[in-house]
């Protein structure tokens, strides 16, 4: 891996910190904007969230978790009722204001998982449980470049102060992220300067064979330089890895054969408007016009059932 690579790809545990298994935040070298923290939990352990000045979307990943939370001296707790996995289609969410602190805590049997996705800020927006009712699922794409994702953190959605929040499952062979595009600069009503986290979880295809070590499961993602700096990623990817992408243009995230993927994105910058535009790059923009006519891909949407 390149020294480029080293620097904005990070394999799971990589960033570890303080019962974390990954952390990024202000303090991440080349990071401003952006945030998230995974946390690995036994039932009945937990995990706090402490401090305020940053916005904080609590988002399962898999079981069922208590929050208990504070916000100007009042206490509150929260249930989230989660899902088996990310591959059991949106899952409840959870918003807390940046004056808010908070303790997560595992109530499910067996390990459960969950993501924080931040961002530092000092507008105090309202703290809002979502339910899974209320989540914006959107099937994108066509053909091979089909792809489902979970809207739970866009401003239509949510009114957080700056992130923008979505998570993608891509089925097995599917490319997503793809036109290659970039949101770098600001160009007024065509595209936002957002800085993007993307954490990655792969799993074997419901109908694969019993006895595939999910540990082996793996897509692939790419990220390339635009003027606005170089950058360089050509990676395999498994559960639990992490890419930064300050700047240039990101995509495809390719799931290979046999292995279904997901990936949750954290957007924010300094753009006085929390919106997501973007910019194709031109070489390869075309391919959107190819996708007229063809079907989505049968295997959408991925629900509980699945």
């Amino acid at each position: 891996m390149t020294q480029q690579a080293e620097r904005w790809f990070h394999r799971r545990g990589e960033l570890a910190e303080d019962g974390w298994e990954s952390v990024v935040d202000e303090r991440t070298p080349g990071w401003e904007h952006t945030g998230i923290r995974v946390g690995r939990l036994e039932p009945g352990a937990s995990l706090d969230l402490e401090g305020t000045g940053v916005e904080r979307l609590i988002v399962p990943l898999s079981g069922s978790f208590r929050v208990t939370h504070a916000e100007n001296g009042e206490q509150a707790v929260t249930e989230l009722a989660g899902r088996p996995s990310v591959f059991a289609g949106p899952t409840d969410v959870l918003y807390l204001s940046a004056a808010a602190t908070g303790t997560v805590t595992a109530t499910s049997p067996g390990e459960s998982r969950f993501l924080v996705a931040t961002s530092p800020t000092d507008i105090v927006r309202p703290t809002r449980y979502m339910p899974v009712e209320e989540v914006p699922v959107e099937l994108r794409g066509a053909g091979a470049s089909s792809r489902q994702v979970h809207n739970f953190g866009r401003k239509e959605a949510l009114d957080a102060a700056r992130f923008i929040v979505v998570e993608v499952i891509t089925p097995a062979e599917n490319w997503s992220s793809y036109p290659p595009h970039k949101h770098d600069e600001h160009v007024e009503g065509h595209e936002s300067e957002l800085e993007e986290i993307y954490y990655f979880e792969v799993a074997p295809t419901k109908d694969a064979p019993e006895g595939v070590d999910a540990e082996h499961a793996f897509g692939m993602f790419s990220t390339y330089s635009s003027p606005a700096g170089q950058i360089e990623i050509d990676s395999q990817v498994k559960t639990g890895d992490v890419a930064l992408v300050p700047y240039g243009y990101h995509g495809p995230a390719v799931a290979a054969p046999g292995y279904d993927m997901y990936y949750l994105n954290v957007m924010a910058g300094p753009d006085p408007e929390r919106t997501w535009l973007i910019s194709d790059d031109p070489a390869h923009g075309w391919v959107r016009e190819t996708w007229e006519g063809q079907q989505l891909d049968s295997r959408l949407p991925f629900t509980a059932d699945r």
